[in-house]
């Protein structure tokens, strides 16, 4: 039996490359009709997201699996994997122009990364577009003075003054947005340096993404939205989510999206110097949720410094939202110093409470997002 055991497993090692085989087979048919789907997607102008379709899907799929004994966890996690490449795929096939009259766009900034996107974007979609760069202002009458929308794409604090540079060459027809992390400045000086079209735009995502699909735009209405609708759209047909908020709203949910996380990942981060582990020490012991963790911190210090100062410096009330705080803090730790379990108790049922139904749901979506990044430790 011992001498057989190797010689069975070997063979059935050798099925299952087969079926692997298979598999790949499968995979490359599959991106084969996506890509087609995206052809037709960019005819028709359809977006290459569609939650309901996809929902829809998943939900079929898994329904299916169970049936079969298969784990319907595991089928929806293949499937979702497949469909982000498969997202990546669509884009290559270019998109429908919501807009072909329009004029040239010029995006002031579309050699920053954020910018460079949008140049793709666009140039996907069969747009004329121009880039303003720092050394481009001597051409600003030729770059601007034409266009049918103008973006600003620059970090925070030269927005305003960039905006302010750029209004008095830009015809009245024009659209004039941003995509900076702050709405309410930047749109207020948008309304002040232009008589056209205004629009706050924020990309709520990094540099670092491959497809649009899924990600989410926030935007502030400034002036005349019937004129920049078609861009909401074309937006859309990228496969992003749009999302409408207030200028000043967007400010303050940023102000503990962004500056508050931010700061709190940057003090960590500090902190972890201080104490000087050995960090090699720490990915070894770490469970999956401390490596998770420990791996945003380093993400956030694998980036632009100046990109995250400006962020979390950008506005007073992000600062005086801070100092809130390090004052909770303080009151945490003096339930420490005095061993005040009971209080401690209290104050997590409190929070709990507030969080109500979503403590659940967040519970479920991070052991999701655990059971994934365990799969990569040993990578």
């Amino acid at each position: 039996m011992a001498a057989q055991l190797p010689q069975q497993l070997s063979h059935l090692r050798d099925q299952i490359d087969a079926v692997d085989q298979q598999m790949l087979a499968l995979l490359e048919q599959r991106l084969n009709l996506v890509a087609q789907v995206g052809e037709v997607k960019s005819e028709y102008g359809v977006p290459i997201y569609a939650p309901e379709r996809e929902s829809a899907m998943l939900a079929s799929r898994r329904q299916e699996a169970e049936k079969k004994g298969i784990s319907p966890d595991l089928i929806e996690d293949i499937l979702r994997r497949i469909m982000r490449e498969s997202y990546t795929s669509e884009k290559d096939s270019g998109f429908k122009c919501l807009n072909p009259d329009l004029p040239p766009i010029t995006i002031i900034g579309g050699n920053g990364q954020l910018g460079r996107i949008f140049v793709r974007m666009f140039q996907l979609s069969g747009y004329q577009v121009r880039i303003l760069g720092r050394n481009d202002w001597d051409r600003a009458t030729e770059l601007l003075s034409d266009a049918g929308l103008v973006i600003v794409s620059v970090p925070i604090n030269v927005t305003q003054s960039m905006i302010e540079k750029a209004g008095p060459y830009l015809n009245p027809d024009c659209i004039l947005a941003d995509f900076t992390s702050i709405k309410e400045a930047p749109v207020q000086t948008m309304l002040q340096a232009h008589s056209g079209p205004v629009l706050g735009l924020h990309p709520m995502f990094g540099p670092d993404i491959s497809s649009l699909a899924k990600q989410v735009v926030a935007y502030s209405d400034g002036r005349m939205p019937e004129k920049y609708q078609w861009l909401l759209e074309q937006i859309l047909i990228w496969g992003a989510k749009i999302v409408p908020i207030d200028a000043k709203e967007h400010d303050r949910n940023m102000m503990l999206i962004q500056a508050m996380r931010h700061f709190s990942t940057f003090v960590y981060g500090v902190n972890l110097t201080k104490e000087n582990p050995q960090l090699d020490q720490l990915m070894a012991l770490s469970s999956p949720i401390y490596r998770l963790e420990l791996a945003m911190v380093g993400r956030l210090f694998a980036q632009d410094p100046v990109l995250y100062a400006d962020i979390i410096m950008s506005s007073p009330n992000n600062i005086a939202a801070i100092k809130r705080f390090y004052h909770s803090f303080g009151e945490a730790i003096k339930l420490l110093d005095t061993q005040d379990k009971a209080g401690f108790i209290q104050e997590f049922k409190q929070v709990e409470q507030w969080f109500g139904d979503y403590a659940q749901h967040f519970l479920q979506e991070s052991k999701n997002m655990l059971q994934q990044a365990q799969d990569t430790v040993h990578k």
